[in-house]
């Protein structure tokens, strides 16, 4: 007997030993709990505009985090009443609500109440996997109390807040706030609150768009219980109950695509994912009035277009400041959710008579002037093969003799003008091209005086401005990146370089002045003021161009279709693409 009760007190000592050496090494990986100063939680990052208005929100979870000492009281206590009514009574676990769940469970003979108190949701989602174990719970408790050791009631509410999912790819309160209702935490209401506080047990199961039904139930109950617990009074609890339930979420769409997408690829290849998880606040060149401005035009434009050709018609317009380099609207094509192929960053067109001021300033950096004659008649040149000529003929087919270079350019004249080009050498042409920005290829033949070698609309715009100024500034997206922290990040400067003299650029403003006045684009004088440019136009009527600038804007429009096809009869730049960009001078301040 003796020896019987002794193993019995060894083998209880051994099991017992055992188990505390179980719970001891099962513990002993848990979490520092002090790392949660040093926790960052994934943030959406914005883009906006240069006078403020956000234009994008990129993000893997929408996430945007809220101070919690920025949290409003309502929502606090919708979640109090629905998840933890002793929130700020308990030490992190809630024995009390446990009994009582427990209690509940019991006669339900189901799991109908949780016993898991704020600050363990908010271990479980920041240490924890969501397995369900005892030891999970075990864990759960211990850093449960570490938590409240460390920190207040309200900071923790903040942490859970910025942490919980809210379905619809929404984690966070602000984030769920802008998604369900469009709008900044700080603004819902009392029944909005409650929507997004009866949301947390299952997104999917009360979402308002999935299961409205389910979801006005669950707001109901989330209500009742604020009303229970002396949070709100009736009249405020039949109030909230009788608002409608949201039926879609708000989703934010680009402002500005086109622009926006070419800002997100340069900073995600910059930045990587960071642009997604890191707060980043981008603030863009895009001035917004002038970008829907812009976007109106582009749309007229092809409606007017489109009421005299077969529908298909593509449109995209830049605008940047002459003096920095600010892109301050760009439109990219009629619609960015059905394509996102930039055309006024990607699509190498023929430029046509566009790229004629290139041999003009040559001309002029050569030593002529603007007085000075060329002849304009028929002429023949070697063609590409061997044995063949080529013939360049005027637009109209008529031909003026000796005429100044002004009269040349205004009136757009290709023999004129290939006839200069001759004079002054391609290569000239090319590298004046090359020093004003221009970066595509350029062929080294005669043709290319006539616009035969593509470019983007964004160079051959950007290149416009040092007509303008003399100067080449580098176009620019954004000015500044700020951090989640208020640090600056990045910051952009212009860069410039002089490429014209002052004399040359007074010259060049008399030839373009001169294709307003008298030639191609005569339709640009009911702008009043004094604008600049030349119209573009490829033999089949596949491209139309603009490109212009007055005291402070350099702008260009192109107007095509993708599959190079002629747009349509006589469709040349001064029909299709200035009327365009008219409207967009004649509107902006």
């Amino acid at each position: 007997m003796h020896w019987s009760k002794l193993l019995i007190v060894v083998l209880l000592s051994v099991a017992i030993g055992a188990f505390g050496g179980f719970i001891y090494w099962s513990l002993s990986d848990l979490p520092e709990v002090r790392s949660l100063e040093g926790y960052i939680p994934s943030e959406s990052s914005f883009v906006y505009s240069s006078d403020g208005k956000v234009l994008a929100e990129f993000y893997l979870e929408r996430r945007n985090f809220i101070p919690y000492y920025n949290v409003p009281d309502r929502i606090k206590k919708a979640f109090i009443a629905i998840e933890d009514q002793r929130f700020y009574s308990h030490p992190g676990v809630d024995l009390i609500g446990i009994l009582r769940a427990l209690y509940k469970d019991l006669m339900a003979q189901s799991i109908v109440e949780g016993g898991s108190t704020i600050t363990q949701q908010l271990a479980k989602m920041l240490f924890l996997k969501p397995e369900k174990s005892l030891l999970r719970k075990i864990k759960e408790a211990i850093i449960s109390v570490q938590i409240e050791k460390r920190y207040t009631k309200d900071e923790i509410m903040g942490m859970y807040l910025n942490q919980a999912y809210f379905g619809t790819r929404a984690y966070g309160i602000e984030a769920a706030a802008q998604t369900y209702f469009g709008k900044s935490a700080n603004e819902l209401s009392l029944s909005e609150a409650a929507l997004l506080a009866g949301l947390q047990k299952a997104p999917t199961l009360y979402s308002p768009f999935k299961n409205p039904e389910k979801a006005s139930m669950r707001r109901h109950l989330v209500l009742k219980k604020m009303f229970q617990n002396g949070f709100i009074s009736r009249e405020e609890y039949e109030r909230a109950n009788a608002e409608p339930l949201p039926v879609k979420p708000f989703y934010r769409k680009y402002e500005a695509p086109y622009f926006v997408e070419l800002v997100r690829q340069h900073l995600e290849a910059k930045y990587g994912n960071a642009i997604y998880t890191s707060g980043l606040k981008v603030y863009s060149t895009i001035d917004y009035n002038m970008q829907k401005i812009a976007e109106e035009a582009v749309a007229n434009g092809i409606n007017a277009i489109e009421k005299r050709v077969k529908k298909g018609i593509q449109a995209a317009l830049i605008a940047i400041d002459q003096r920095n380099g600010h892109i301050k609207a760009l439109v990219g094509g009629t619609d960015f959710w059905e394509t996102q192929f930039n055309r006024a960053t990607m699509a190498l067109r023929q430029p046509g008579s566009a790229f004629k001021p290139f041999v003009y300033v040559a001309a002029l950096e050569n030593g002529m002037s603007e007085s000075d004659e060329v002849l304009d008649e028929p002429v023949s040149f070697p063609g590409g093969r061997p044995n063949t000529l080529w013939s360049p003929k005027n637009y109209d087919g008529q031909y003026h003799g000796y005429v100044p270079l002004k009269t040349a350019l205004a009136l757009s004249l290709n023999v004129a003008t290939v006839r200069l080009a001759n004079d002054v050498g391609i290569s000239s042409i090319i590298d004046i091209a090359k020093q004003c920005g221009i970066k595509s290829t350029l062929q080294p033949y005669l043709p290319l005086a006539l616009g035969a070698s593509d470019v983007t609309l964004l160079e051959l715009t950007s290149a416009y401005g040092v007509f303008a100024t003399g100067n080449r500034v580098e176009p620019i997206t954004y000015e500044k990146i700020i951090n989640r922290d208020g640090a600056l990040l990045e910051e952009s400067f212009p860069s410039s370089e002089s490429v014209l003299e002052p004399e040359t650029v007074d010259k060049m403003k008399v030839l373009l002045r001169a294709v307003v006045e008298m030639g191609t684009a005569t339709k640009a004088r009911e702008i009043k003021r004094t604008v600049y440019g030349k119209t573009g136009t490829t033999n089949d009527f596949s491209d139309a161009w603009f490109i212009g600038f007055d005291d402070r804007l350099v702008v260009g429009v192109w107007v095509g279709r993708d599959n190079h096809k002629p747009i349509g009869p006589k469709e040349a730049g001064a029909k299709a693409a200035l009327p365009i960009w008219i409207e967009f001078m004649k509107n902006i301040q």
